[in-house]
């Protein structure tokens, strides 16, 4: 159904990725089906293309979301169509499809259900979600005193924006515990702390795990940057210290977000540490590597 053209458009930048979104002359906030997906983490078109999938969005058609989209989401997972500022028609979902899309996938994270490609764009998921929920806040307290009148008119998108740089900045200033922690676990090791010295080859795990995984040549200019000294075999600084801050750090703060995911997820499910980076190799395998072919595994 066609509803009454937009009167309002404009750009949400969401999780380092631009949304445009529009506000119906109902009164109803959309957001565009291709920036939703690129928002979540699904750069590609849906399965099943423009429309919807049984009165589904295309991409929660999937067998193992099912369980986790009941009656009530599905008043908000329609699909709409409607005519843009200038006459154009458009498709796209209304805005709050997004926390709702979000929660499907962390719940279905949390059952353990979903494949490694869906273990990322859970990841995102919570990213977003929590930063919407901070600024909902914001919103709130703002339209409460009035002061919505008086903010500069991006004000609310800023403090998104800075929301989720916050979050990712937390990752990328050293590599969390849990990392290494769940390491460990997945290993069947006895974890002894941070303040004990890790097994060497845990060493051998990060650079595979992560700086192998950054892009291609990444770990080559590292060692290259940062050669160990030829007496006692240590490196001047950390790796991560050599990458910059406006593009390295963001990206290991992403990538070590996932891997984290990944961890949680295959210690929820008692999976070994083979199959751990067997799922990681199917969603980012190492750089300039042979994709590996998918097998079965008996734990």
């Amino acid at each position: 159904m066609i509803e009454v053209q937009a009167t309002h458009e404009g750009v949400l930048k969401l999780n380092g990725v631009e949304v445009p979104c529009s506000v119906l002359k109902s009164g109803r906030r959309v957001l565009t089906q291709q920036g939703f997906l690129k928002a979540i983490g699904r750069a590609r078109s849906a399965k099943g293309g423009q429309g919807s999938t049984g009165g589904v969005i295309p991409f929660l058609a999937a067998k193992n979301l099912q369980a986790f989209v009941d009656e009530d989401m599905r008043e908000y997972l329609s699909p709409i169509a409607f005519t843009t500022v200038g006459g154009r028609p458009a498709f796209g979902f209304p805005a709050e499809a997004l926390p709702k899309v979000c929660e499907i996938f962390i719940k279905a994270r949390d059952k353990g259900v979903l494949t490694p490609a869906q273990i990322v764009i859970a990841g995102r998921c919570e990213l977003i979600r929590d930063a919407l929920a901070l600024t909902g806040i914001i919103g709130l307290v703002d339209e409460a005193t009035g002061y919505q009148f008086a903010r500069p008119i991006d004000a609310l998108q800023a403090y998104l924006e800075a929301v989720i740089r916050k979050e990712l900045a937390a990752w990328s200033k050293r590599f969390p515990d849990e990392f290494y922690e769940n390491i460990y676990k997945l290993r069947g090791w006895r974890w002894p702390g941070m303040n004990k010295n890790r097994y060497s080859v845990v060493a051998h795990y990060t650079r595979n795990l992560v700086y192998n995984r950054l892009g291609p040549g990444v770990l080559a200019e590292l060692e290259h940057k940062n050669p160990p000294d030829p007496n006692t075999g240590r490196r001047k600084a950390k790796f991560h210290q050599w990458l910059t801050d406006d593009v390295g750090h963001p990206k290991l703060a992403q990538h070590l977000h996932t891997i984290i995911m990944f961890q949680r997820h295959c210690i929820a499910r008692g999976y070994s540490y083979s199959r751990f980076v067997a799922m990681v190799d199917e969603v980012m395998p190492e750089s300039d590597s042979t994709l590996v072919l998918p097998m079965e595994y008996a734990e």
